[in-house]
């Protein structure tokens, strides 16, 4: 099978090793009854990767359906699947078919799997197992044909130790993993993907294709779009709906998404690692820790030119010249930092006094408190402190975190903050 030409038939854009990786498993295992699990974020295209399995599958001929199972309440998620007899619950008026009685010889994908109900997940087992269901308030065992595909956007391994997911089930469904990247993961694709949805959306409006200077397309390549290709594809359409000029600029780019200059470092993934929405808080405390740490130094160089202080040479690598102005890291360089002698522009403080000689007894007694580290501690206090800033407001608390609001009540939940 030409890879090619399956990206051709799916509007597959991209030519990231990853994204070939996940697109040959796919083709390899089509062929095959094995149960595939879908491992990647948001937005990265998951569903399509199911319908390649599919349609390149013996069942092609047969029904296909996607179910999103975190989006099905918990009361009715096993009728949705399974069905249910007449009275078997309050509203149960008829009978009803479930999805794996409609859809046998097809195949149904199991979208957001790490939502599912433990009760419902031990109904999956047995069908996966043994072909076997039993409607909701029946006896009677049915059996049915179905080949299941799952996919997640949240670590099961991490569910599994919360006691929310089914080790066996996990198992069971990751019989062969495929796992998409992000596509912060494939950043030499972004561009490409850009120029397709431009074209899409000028033949859709009748429009010239938008496109982009070099600014604005290094500010795209440095972005790390956390809602994957959808967020790149709503992005073109509201640039080739709503700007004029369709040679965008980076003002053009801010004016109409300003998240956009937002930047965070890259991770790379060793082991067992906080997840992404930790990490991210992690390097926002990180960077506040710098800019502390520079005002600091800044203050230091100051009350040593106040007060008519001598300082031994410093080497360029310990001096933080974006603390200090250039013409006094230039004078450093040059010979002793004597700051009196050097900076006149200073000497109306030389009789301002910076230290009070006195007792030593007149201390009061002071205990070290080691600072925790631990990255819940620091991921829970800095919730607090945004979610005090804003008065109790998520939406806003999230926004400043750089986190989605969902991430946020989650997070609040898990660490029990009252607000």
């Amino acid at each position: 099978m030409n890879i090619q030409s399956v990206k051709q038939r799916y509007g597959i854009v991209g030519r990231s090793e990853q994204l070939e990786h996940a697109l040959q498993t796919a083709l390899r295992v089509a062929s095959t009854d094995l149960t595939v699990l879908i491992q990647g974020e948001s937005g990265v295209g998951k569903e399509v990767i199911s319908k390649i399995i599919h349609e390149y599958s013996k069942r092609k001929h047969d029904p296909f359906i996607a179910i999103n199972t975190g989006a099905i309440p918990e009361g009715t998620i096993n009728s949705e699947l399974f069905g249910h007899e007449k009275g078997a619950f309050t509203g149960a008026t008829s009978d009803r078919k479930g999805y794996f009685e409609t859809v046998n010889k097809g195949t149904i994908f199991l979208d957001e799997i790490g939502e599912m109900p433990l009760d419902t997940q031990a109904y999956l087992l047995r069908v996966l197992e043994s072909g076997e269901y039993i409607k909701v308030g029946a006896s009677k065992v049915h059996k049915t044909d179905v080949r299941i595909i799952a996919a997640t956007n949240v670590n099961l391994k991490e569910k599994i130790k919360q006691g929310k997911f089914r080790e066996d089930l996990y198992y069971r469904l990751n019989t062969v993993p495929i796992i998409v990247p992000a596509l912060h993961e494939r950043r030499d694709d972004i561009l490409m993907l850009f120029r397709k949805f431009a074209n899409d959306f000028a033949e859709k409006y009748s429009t010239d294709s938008v496109r982009l200077d070099d600014a604005s397309k290094q500010l795209l390549t440095n972005y790390r779009w956390p809602g994957n290709i959808r967020e790149l594809r709503n992005l073109v359409e509201q640039l080739s709906v709503l700007t004029q000029d369709h040679l965008i600029n980076i003002e053009d780019l801010l004016k109409l998404a300003p998240h956009l200059s937002q930047r965070n470092l890259p991770a790379r993934h060793v082991g067992q690692e906080p997840n992404l929405e930790e990490r991210e808080i992690l390097y926002k405390f990180l960077f506040e820790m710098k800019n502390d740490l520079n005002d600091l130094k800044k203050l230091v160089f100051e009350l040593v030119q106040r007060n008519n202080l001598k300082m031994p040479s410093l080497s360029p690598s310990v001096m933080n010249t974006s603390a200090m102005p250039t013409s006094l890291y230039k004078e450093e360089m040059e010979q002793s930092f004597n700051p009196i002698e050097k900076a006149p522009h200073f000497n109306e403080y030389d009789n301002s006094p910076v230290i009070i000689a006195g007792h030593p007894n007149d201390y009061s007694n002071a205990e070290e408190v080691e600072e925790s580290l631990s990255l819940d501690d620091v991921t829970k206090d800095l919730i607090k402190k945004a979610l005090k800033k804003h008065k109790g407001k998520r939406k806003h608390a999230a926004v400043e975190l750089g986190i989605s609001e969902r991430t946020l009540y989650r997070k609040i939940k898990e660490y029990e903050i009252a607000i």
